[in-house]
């Protein structure tokens, strides 16, 4: 009994006990509409018109637990008074079978929260009341305690032990129907199963978005940082002896810094749900100024396009520029000096991408000057599968390292 009194301590306990009275004394307004087949049958046995009563009264519960904003208003009073956690409704499809009789467990909900109610306030208000009427007769009084036809009388100092026995009775009532509303509010006022549906579309649709952004934030930043670390370095190296180169390679660092910047005020506009503008859109038609961007920084580049870049367009082209944009950033990271090779070739049923560079420590500020995430590689190849395409990175001989990719067309339409 002790332990029973300890849930009463905590607050949930009490908002539970005034969530389930509050919703038994709602449901008085229907009571009166629950009386008319019993009055317009009146020669049946009370015990009959009783039921009937009851039966009316439930129906006529549940049916106002059909309207969306009752169970909306449930799913709130819930989750702040019995402490439970309950996401809010999401527009779900109906359809037959099982997610057709989700709609009857808020009705449901509701004639079971009544009737918990209901029974939680007439057993506990009577022990509270036989617990506070007892004691009053102590002084060598007789008092008598009926409950359905049974009476027991108690006198002497054996009222006061009745009247503690009623309290903690009373506590344990309120603490059974705190944990009764607690059990059933998630199996009946939790998602049904097309508003798990939903949320787990919605929950697929923002984990998609957070990992392109990752991809973006990857591919232009990390490129970004790259470049740029080479042509500070080109530039203090030839300051003095070669000023002109200088100033190219700081112009370079200015407009690959502008572009990424662009990028970050954009993925950061997304992330705060704000109005950033329109994204910046990095197409293969941007790829001579990537290029352009390489040689200011030192790299030898030496591009081999052909076929329509110019008929290319959308996702596939702005895909195959992140690509290039990756596969070149690592170039730079883990070459070891000499040209990079580019070729792009578009038919009319792919793209080729490839990409291709000397292996071994990189000259300049060494390759301990680049430390790498190891997602850029695993993050082509999700790329490049999700657009249905091939990937391949790997040596190529015993000195270079080769990055292939092909890009179906009609797939990425």
């Amino acid at each position: 009994m002790i332990r029973g009194i300890r849930p009463l301590l905590r607050g949930s306990t009490y908002s539970g006990v005034l969530f389930a009275y509050c919703g038994a004394l709602a449901s008085l307004p229907l009571l009166p509409f629950a009386l008319l087949p019993a009055l317009s049958w009146r020669t049946a046995p009370e015990s009959v018109q009783s039921v009937l009563v009851l039966l009316v009264w439930a129906v006529l519960v549940g049916v106002v637990g059909l309207a969306r904003p009752v169970r909306r208003a449930l799913v709130v009073s819930a989750r702040r008074l019995l402490r439970v956690p309950l996401p809010d409704p999401v527009a779900g499809r109906r359809t037959s079978g099982s997610l057709g009789l989700d709609r009857w467990r808020t009705p449901l909900w509701l004639v079971l929260h009544v009737a918990v109610g209901w029974t939680g306030a007439l057993a506990s208000g009577v022990l509270f009341i036989m617990g506070l009427s007892l004691p009053g007769n102590w002084l060598g009084g007789e008092a008598r305690a009926s409950l359905f036809g049974t009476s027991v009388r108690v006198s002497g100092g054996w009222s006061w032990v009745v009247a503690a026995v009623c309290i903690l009775l009373a506590v344990a009532v309120c603490v059974l129907v705190t944990k009764a509303l607690r059990w059933s509010a998630p199996r009946l006022l939790g998602p049904s199963a097309a508003e798990r549906l939903a949320l787990a579309a919605a929950r697929e649709l923002l984990l998609a978005e957070r990992n392109r952004i990752a991809h973006e934030l990857h591919d232009s930043i990390g490129h970004t940082l790259t470049t740029a670390t080479i042509q500070a370095a080109v530039a203090d190296e030839v300051l003095s002896a070669d000023p002109a180169a200088a100033r190219a390679a700081m112009r370079s660092i200015e407009e690959s810094t502008r572009a990424a910047l662009e990028d970050l005020d954009y993925v950061l506009g997304v992330l705060r749900e704000e109005q950033s503008g329109t994204a910046p859109t990095r197409t293969l038609a941007d790829l001579p100024e990537l290029l352009d961007r390489l040689r200011h920084s030192g790299a030898v580049v030496e591009p081999e396009l052909s076929g329509e870049l110019a008929q290319v367009q959308g996702t596939l082209s702005r895909a195959a520029y992140r690509i290039l944009q990756e596969g070149l950033t690592n170039a730079l990271r883990h070459g070891a000096g000499g040209p990079i090779e580019v070729r792009v070739a578009a038919g009319p049923d792919g793209l080729d991408l490839t990409v291709v560079n000397r292996t071994g420590a990189r000259m300049g500020p060494g390759p301990g000057a680049f430390p790498t995430s190891g997602h850029g590689l695993p993050g082509l190849a999700e790329r490049v599968r999700l657009l249905h395409g091939e990937f391949q990175a790997g040596p190529d001989g015993t000195q270079h390292w080769r990055l292939a990719v092909r890009l179906p067309v009609r797939a990425s339409a």
